[in-house]
């Protein structure tokens, strides 16, 4: 089997060449078209000037036709153009992916940052440089949420995580599937990624429009209006002022229209593109053909009360939209009034929401999860060698071999981390950059995705349920008054009434009290790690300070001690990054300061 990387780059090359192709068909396409129009235009003239007869101007219509003809499949061959472009990018995408370059990604999720979370803002869930950055192929405002959701609200159930994982694994193995679903969802405007105006639409009704007679009027009044025209001007079997009168009651609901149908129908007009690029990713997942009982249950979801597909229903809507006229355009104003077309739109529309509209909402939000989930799936076929994690119905286990940070490509180093009964904390000790901070995110930042059901960068991993609390970077608040040593406490507050409500907690706390004096740091850690382990909570526990090393004692190998260690040669400093047992033995932080010119004794 070719690699990820392989594949990607055979994908790219091919969707590039066929790019070009199509470029070099759309210029043929438009000369075409253009010397259709000149021609049109050209022979009517001088079809008028040289007086011909009247089979004479024949030619003109096969003309016309042909420059419409023209202009369509332009049209088709240029929309196919940018779907084939959205493929090749995907897969440029997704090599940058490989290769570490994914910080150049437009969306971070920066919109869903949130300090006051559990976890997200400790473990870069969102902004530059996140998981969200990361791993996300979203392209809908549902699929963002969804994905969001996923990252920030685990399961309570370890049923949820199985079936994911299942239909995360069905995914990851139709790549192909996976990536056309995504370059549909590419063609939606980015004017129309927000769809709460279409949703509102969908829902709202206008009544008036439902009403038989109403219905009736409208669909007749055209037909009654061009038949009295020809035979008062064509036969002069009834007096002009009758048509006339009805050419000027038209004129009148024309303007009523301008007034009363402007808002409505150019609402569900500016998303035109939108609903045919969702139709086609509806469409896409229904003829899918799926295993997993979740994904399955999604296809199930997608029917109205008369069984009709989803995609089915959008095509409809979406050749109703298409019939709406440019409304700006004056060149069209003389048949909307003759045909009531603003209002023959109305009927039809209002017609598809009592059938369809209420449904609108659930479609786009199973588009949403199959977003969230095809992106979950990227890592599963990217990284085939990471572990699928199992979640454990035993309580207090975390179990990771080969653990490592998965936003860190090339500069990972992998370490074993252990914590089950007896064992409920690992004190990790060492000196400044040695490893610490980065040891207790990847332990986090793969539990997030062990519970989203995707694989982690681990070699083996089995974890209990757990609720995930993480203090490490706590900064004060100016607007509020609120200190960082305060904020601190506030967030150990969250994770201490955690534990009371009996929830099984998972903690990560990184240099906690350091905006506090040495003594009462210690003896507030000491207190604090105590008490957690003592409410069944387990965890993982960075310090500076080296007199907490004596928990392992007191609690008789409840609490395990761990360190980083760094080495030294040619004046310069190193890091393994390798976890190793006991407390840590080195320190470096005068030796950094040398570093950069501050020495013992005020020199410099």
């Amino acid at each position: 089997m070719p690699s990820p990387a392989t594949s990607y780059e055979k994908r790219q090359m091919k969707y590039e060449q066929l790019a070009v192709k199509l470029k070099q068909k759309m210029h043929r396409i438009e000369n075409r078209r253009l010397l259709a129009a000149a021609a049109s235009i050209f022979y009517a003239a001088y079809a008028y000037w040289a007086r011909l007869s009247l089979w004479q101007w024949l030619p003109l219509p096969f003309i016309i036709f042909l420059f419409l003809y023209l202009v369509w499949v332009h049209r088709k061959v240029k929309d196919y153009h940018n779907y084939l472009s959205a493929l090749k990018e995907i897969n440029q995408n997704s090599l940058k992916r490989l290769a570490g370059k994914w910080h150049e990604f437009t969306d971070a999720g920066a919109d869903f940052h949130d300090e006051k979370h559990e976890y997200a803002h400790d473990l870069d869930l969102f902004g530059t440089g996140s998981l969200f950055q990361w791993l996300s192929t979203c392209h809908t405002g549902f699929g963002r949420k969804e994905l969001k959701k996923i990252l920030t609200v685990p399961p309570t159930q370890r049923a949820e995580i199985a079936a994911r994982q299942e239909a995360i694994k069905e995914l990851a193995a139709k790549r192909w599937w996976r990536q056309r679903f995504q370059a549909e969802a590419m063609q939606i405007p980015q004017k129309a990624k927000d769809v709460s105006r279409l949703l509102v639409w969908s829902q709202e009704t206008y009544a008036f429009f439902s009403r038989k007679p109403v219905i009736l009027a409208v669909r007749a009044l055209p037909l009654v209006t061009v038949f009295t025209i020809l035979l008062a001007f064509g036969a002069g079997i009834i007096p002009p002022f009758i048509p006339l009168f009805l050419i000027l009651l038209h004129i009148f609901l024309y303007m009523l229209g301008l007034m009363q149908l402007t808002a409505p129908l150019k609402t569900v007009y500016n998303y035109q593109q939108a609903i045919g690029a969702y139709s086609k990713m509806l469409s896409r997942f229904e003829k899918a053909v799926f295993t997993s009982a979740y994904l399955q249950q999604l296809q199930k979801g997608l029917l109205n009360v008369a069984g009709i597909p989803a995609s089915h229903q959008l095509q409809q809507l979406q050749k109703l939209v298409d019939r709406i006229t440019n409304r700006e355009s004056q060149f069209l104003a003389p048949i909307n009034i003759l045909l009531l077309w603003d209002y023959q739109c109305m009927v039809d529309l209002e017609q598809w929401k009592k059938l369809s509209g209420r449904f609108a909402r659930g479609w786009l939000e199973t588009l949403g999860k199959l977003e969230a989930l095809s992106s979950l799936a990227l890592i599963n076929h990217d990284h085939p060698t990471w572990a699928i994690p199992q979640i454990t119905a035993e309580a207090s286990v975390f179990k990771a071999r080969a653990l490592a940070h998965p936003l860190l490509s090339g500069k990972r180093v992998a370490n074993d981390v252990v914590i089950c009964p007896p064992t409920g904390v690992l004190l990790i000790t060492g000196s400044n950059m040695s490893g610490k901070s980065t040891l207790l995110r990847a332990a986090g930042i793969n539990l997030v995705l062990a519970y989203a059901g995707a694989a982690v960068c681990a070699a083996a991993f089995r974890c209990s349920l757990m609720h995930l609390y993480t203090c490490m970077r706590i900064n004060d608040n100016l607007e509020k008054g609120i200190s960082g040593f305060y904020a601190e406490l506030l967030r150990i507050k969250e994770i201490l009434k955690a534990t009371e409500q009996k929830h099984q907690v998972f903690f990560l706390l990184d240099e906690i009290f350091k905006g506090t004096n040495s003594h009462d740091r210690h003896l507030g850690a000491k207190i604090l790690i105590k008490k957690l382990y003592s409410q069944n909570a387990i965890g993982m526990v960075s310090t500076h300070d080296l007199e907490l090393g004596e928990l392992e004692r007191e609690s008789g190998g409840k609490i395990v001690n761990f360190n980083f260690q760094e080495y030294y040669q040619d004046n310069q400093i190193f890091f393994d990054y390798k976890l190793r047992r006991g407390l840590s033995q080195t320190r470096n932080a005068l030796y950094l300061m040398k570093m950069i010119g501050i020495e013992e004794n005020g020199k410099s």
